[in-house]
């Protein structure tokens, strides 16, 4: 009969190769179905889109050649400058935008090749 520090040994050895065998699972199912390693971009990206405010930045920038300065853009949003930044720095970290310097002030620009390879190759996959 097994004494109590070995059945302990031995519940601590069968966890480690479930963990093991579904850890394992887990980093191929993204290999056997097409589009489950793209999730954390769309992630990402539908979760910019999600908020209004963030939508109507996207589409400012649209409706001005696809780049702005940030005093441009939080000249035309009714929230306060520190919540549009916060805004632009979710759709830059998404990917949906980048930032440069010109001078001292930043530029924001849309990733419109981003935007069509991420988004539309989503909807793709169900025409």
């Amino acid at each position: 009969m097994p004494t109590p520090d070995q059945d302990q040994d031995q519940d601590q050895a069968q966890a480690q190769d479930w963990s093991q065998d579904h850890e394992q699972a887990g980093s191929g199912i993204e290999h056997r179905i097409p589009g489950l390693a793209d999730l954390e971009r769309l992630d990402a990206a539908f979760a910019a889109l999600s908020h209004r405010t963030r939508r109507a930045i996207l589409v400012t920038l649209l409706a001005d050649g696809g780049s702005q300065t940030s005093g441009k853009i939080a000249g035309r949003m009714k929230n306060t400058w520190q919540t549009t930044s916060r805004h632009l720095r979710q759709l830059e970290e998404a990917g949906l935008i980048s930032v440069g310097l010109q001078g001292r002030e930043r530029v924001y620009t849309l990733n419109r090749e981003f935007m069509v390879e991420v988004l539309d190759g989503w909807a793709d996959r169900f025409r």
